[in-house]
């Protein structure tokens, strides 16, 4: 079968701005030996290099306090490497975890060696802010440095480090999450005019940290925003009675399931088939699917429309059911395969008791005419599921009460349009941006380009200008998340929607357009994802791909021809939508003869609106 599984991980470099990628590479590259600042003695000092862009000075007339990072997203942190200043923010690569949950940052070093810093820009604090301060949990007797680096020039080319211990500042910490506040006189001829960055260093033991902040005035903790989870439709269906049951799944056996047709999963390592029950342990990989057939072809489920699938578990419901369809040909040889599917959260359909799941066949809105069999995926949470009964029901338990159905956004394999291909192009490295422009400019086509949200708001980085110059140019800009974490692995339906918002808003500021289109980060997909995305966006579509170059696989690889042979062996299966990006060079080199090859089906290339036939996407 053909299945959706995780295939792009976006390198650091290709999301940081040119100003801030030496910083980062130099970390990756050397764990304890940067660049020392002779007059000050410390091996962070060469932090202050990132900072060649000045920030605007704080406006000194109305002080208010000046968020550095929330904390707000994993993702953002450690995948981005960005704060809430659009700066870089990161470890020296030798810290064991830095782990980001509800608006705190926990620290856990390696050794004494290891450090954090964050970026503060050229950030002029004169008359304006008296220190910074945070919220701190630490074990007792634990101590750390601190290290204010400024540039008079700004440039990076002075570097001064100004050192303090905890110790030194007075601090002492209990294992309890207290405020502390640093005043920026504790550091001796400190130049607040041109504050670039701050390190944390010598750490002992794990450390947490809650938002830091400049501060007006005495300084207080900076208030946390107060999640509010959106309140989804809570409605019920009157229950209905179908013509007949039937097992599809008792896990009786290693590789087939009661029908005698195919199950399994994605990762054997994750799952266990013993005595009777499937048990899953995923580790919170909400990219991992396991799977269980009804047929070996397309089968006819339409009979069951008034029938439910009843799953008899234990432990945890945090997971999506889909029922998926064939493709038109009913031919697993024909790409896509799956063309598509639907699915529910598990646990909306559970029972009280937490024993029993009840999902009406009608829920699943595909063609179920093309049934091919039931997906168990998007597992966001750590804890364990044991399954012990796959089955079709006529009806539902006396008293249990079946939740209406909430809108998925439609999921999309490969265009609509008869006779149309599409090139849709995730975000890569603006370094090689132009030889993408160039390649589809001298092809004469349009294509979507997928671009995450948060990069548009540095503006070091030149996506902007890129997308606009695209837009005027007749190409589509998509969404593709705010901060590029995997969405269906998000701990909450907030931290879902935190990324849709916070992706439109940062396109509409940023380019002066929004989008309908969504392709997840990963290729992670599930229920969660796609109820909150039909919520935010009415008539939004959630595009993956039936065309993967593999320039995961192959880009960096000692055979990098490979993502050509990939390219053409999804094209002669039927595919034609496209998952690439502009992160490495060989891939960017081969996008001519990609073109090529698509050119050579005697389809139509076009945008994704264009080939999903959007009456709204301008004429072809």
């Amino acid at each position: 079968m053909y299945f959706l599984k995780s295939f792009q991980c976006l390198p650091l470099l290709a999301i940081l701005s040119p100003a801030l990628a030496p910083l980062v590479e130099a970390a990756a590259a050397s764990t304890a030996q940067p660049t020392t600042n002779p007059a000050a003695g410390t091996k962070e000092s060469a932090i202050v290099k990132a900072a060649a862009t000045p920030s605007a000075a704080a406006a000194a007339a109305a002080c208010s306090d000046l968020l550095v990072d929330d904390f707000a997203s994993q993702s953002q942190l450690t995948f981005l490497n960005y704060n809430v200043l659009v700066q870089a923010s990161s470890d020296d690569a030798t810290m064991k975890s830095l782990m980001v949950s509800k608006n705190r940052l926990t620290l856990t070093p390696t050794n004494t060696g290891s450090y954090f810093y964050t970026i503060f820009g050229c950030l002029s604090a004169t008359n304006t802010y008296n220190g910074l301060g945070w919220l701190i949990k630490a074990p007792s007797g634990s101590s750390f440095q601190i290290e204010l680096q400024t540039s008079p020039t700004c440039n990076g080319d002075q570097p001064v480090s100004n050192v303090l211990t905890t110790r030194q500042l007075g601090w002492t910490f209990d294992g309890t999450e207290k405020y502390y506040a640093m005043p920026f006189s504790k550091f001796s001829g400190l130049d607040t005019g041109h504050l670039t960055a701050i390190v944390f260093s010598n750490f002992g033991r794990p450390t947490s940290f809650g938002p830091i902040a400049f501060y007006c005035g005495i300084g207080s903790a900076y208030p946390i925003p107060q999640t509010v989870q959106p309140v989804e439709p809570r409605g019920t269906v009157p229950a209905t009675t179908g013509p007949s049951a039937f097992v599809v799944d008792r896990f009786a056996n290693r590789d087939s399931n009661a029908l005698g047709f195919y199950h399994g999963g994605d990762d054997p390592a994750t799952y266990k088939i013993a005595n009777g029950k499937l048990t899953f342990t995923t580790k919170g990989n909400s990219d991992l699917s396991w799977y269980t057939q009804l047929s070996g072809t397309c089968s006819d489920f339409t009979v069951n429309d008034k029938s439910y699938v009843h799953i008899a578990y234990t432990g945890s419901a945090a997971f999506s059911v889909a029922l998926q369809q064939h493709n038109p040909t009913c031919n697993e040889n024909i790409a896509p395969y799956p063309q598509t599917w639907d699915d529910v959260v598990a646990a909306r359909y559970s029972n009280s008791a937490k024993t029993d799941i009840y999902i009406p066949l009608s829920h699943f809105r595909i063609d179920r005419k093309k049934a091919i069999g039931f997906a168990l995926k998007g597992f966001y949470t750590s804890d364990t599921t044991v399954i012990s009964l796959i089955e079709i029901v006529k009806t539902v338990p006396s008293g249990f009460l079946v939740p209406s159905k909430l809108d998925t956004a439609p999921l999309y394999f490969a265009c609509t349009r008869p006779n149309s291909f599409a090139f849709a192009i995730d975000d890569g490295i603006p370094d090689l941006a132009q030889q993408v422009v160039t390649s589809i400019s001298r092809a004469n086509i349009k294509v979507t380009f997928f671009t995450v949200g948060l990069p548009l708001l540095d503006a070091s980085n030149n996506f902007t200008v890129l997308y606009k110059d695209m837009l005027t140019k007749g190409h589509q800009i998509a969404l593709h998340s705010y901060t590029h974490p995997p969405m269906e692995g998000l701990p909450d339906l907030a931290a879902i929607d935190w990324e849709l918002n916070k992706d439109i808003d940062a396109v509409q500021r940023s380019l002066g357009v929004t989008s309908k289109y969504f392709r997840p980060p990963f290729g992670t997909e599930g229920a969660r994802i796609r109820q909150r995305l039909a919520a935010v966006i009415p008539d939004s579509k959630f595009v993956a791909w039936s065309v993967d170059v593999e320039d995961y696989l192959w880009a960096e690889s000692s055979t990098p021809s490979k993502q050509v042979d990939a390219f053409r062996r999804d094209v002669n299966k039927g595919g034609n939508l496209v998952v690439m990006h502009y992160l490495y060079p060989s891939t960017v080199s081969y996008l001519d003869q990609f073109i090529s090859i698509a050119k050579g089906t005697g389809k139509q290339l076009m945008r994704v609106d264009q080939c999903l036939e959007d009456p709204g996407a301008p004429p072809l």
